[in-house]
């Protein structure tokens, strides 16, 4: 079912771009701005079992965008600059900005560089428990677990199941159902316990993981001496905060950035919800990180930017840069607006 989702909007994005239909659409639909959302930056991987190759781009894909935008004239600014903009209607140039989830060590390895060919600045939002050397990130052990097994026994409610995992089509079919079963538990214990349990099965070490992936506190620190970087924070865990009580959800938000400032020595202005989508932030969440003083919040959710925006700071969209579509051409169809248009229904703010 992903793979046909993902076809279905490779095709399109492709119709889009063939048939010519994004430059008609680019004055009506791109906005002011955007905010790109990426993960990982680094190499591509050669293994045929890769779930998460969504959350990767190259190195290579990340030079095409910044080119595609430099010559579009499009500037590219920090989140305080886009905060900035935005609530003083500064319109008079397009803009966009580079933001990156979780912490990952491959964003100063990989990212960085490129950014720096461009004079770009990037958002960095880290979870404080990943740059701990303690998160759990469950996404990236379940591909583990999967990877290193042929078949996996798992109960599902009152069902004992043994799901086959011989081949890279059945080990994708087997996270697929795994990861929507894991993601719709009903809180983030549930979550834990039922990730905790498949890697004591299947002897994978998810601290072991956290810390070949995430930037360590001494590596954010260095990260974010350089000029070009700003940290922002991702909660505490990297759960998801709708699911949790409104005092754990406020807390994950407040001691995540208290944990960054103690090590920065200076102020964390700017969120990423976790997951992101509207599963996972509501408008609890975005009271909650308006109430916490953040200047700015981001989701998942796609749109470009609107003036109408800048009434809601705390509940902004993104355009994703999505592994699967690292296709230089579809970059004109992305800053047109035009795709993220059409999964909105054409509504122009539809993260709030």
């Amino acid at each position: 079912m992903k793979q046909l989702r993902n076809n279905v909007i490779r095709a399109g994005l492709g119709a889009l771009y063939f048939s010519g239909a994004h430059h008609l659409l680019r004055p009506l639909l791109s906005g002011v701005g955007a905010i790109f959302m990426l993960h990982h930056v680094r190499p591509a991987r050669e293994a045929g079992f890769q779930p998460n190759r969504h959350l990767e781009v190259t190195p290579e894909f990340l030079r095409a965008t910044l080119f595609h935008l430099r010559s579009r004239d499009i500037d590219i600014v920090t989140m305080d600059e886009l905060h900035e903009r935005l609530l003083q209607g500064r319109f008079d140039r397009r803009f966009a900005a580079f933001t990156l989830d979780d912490g990952y060590r491959d964003n100063l390895d990989y990212a960085l560089p490129v950014l720096r060919e461009f004079d770009a600045p990037l958002t960095v939002y880290v979870a404080s428990d990943f740059a701990e050397g303690t998160g759990r990130l469950w996404w990236v052990a379940l591909e583990a677990v999967i990877a290193r097994a042929e078949q996996i026994d798992v109960r599902i409610g009152n069902s004992a199941l043994r799901i086959d995992a011989t081949t890279p089509a059945a080990k994708q079919a087997a996270f697929d159902r795994l990861h929507d079963w894991l993601r719709a538990l009903p809180g983030e214990h549930d979550l834990a316990r039922e990730i905790g349990a498949l890697c004591t099965r299947y002897d994978v070490d998810m601290e072991a993981l956290c810390r070949s992936l995430c930037l360590s506190w001494a590596e954010v620190r260095t990260f974010a001496a350089d000029p070009l970087v700003t940290i922002g924070a991702h909660s505490v865990s990297h759960g998801n905060l709708a699911k949790q009580a409104e005092d754990i959800a406020a807390q994950e938000m407040a001691v995540s950035r208290a944990r960054i400032e103690q090590v920065l020595e200076h102020p964390v202005l700017h969120l990423a919800y976790p997951y992101g989508d509207r599963d996972a932030a509501g408008m609890r969440e975005f009271a909650l990180a308006a109430s916490a003083g953040f200047k700015t919040a981001v989701t998942t959710r796609p749109g470009m930017l609107f003036a109408e925006n800048a009434s809601h700071m705390t509940a902004l969209p993104r355009v994703s840069l999505n592994g699967n579509y690292q296709d230089a051409r579809i970059l004109p169809v992305l800053t047109s607006g035009a795709a993220t248009a059409m999964w909105n229904g054409f509504r122009r703010i539809a993260a709030a």
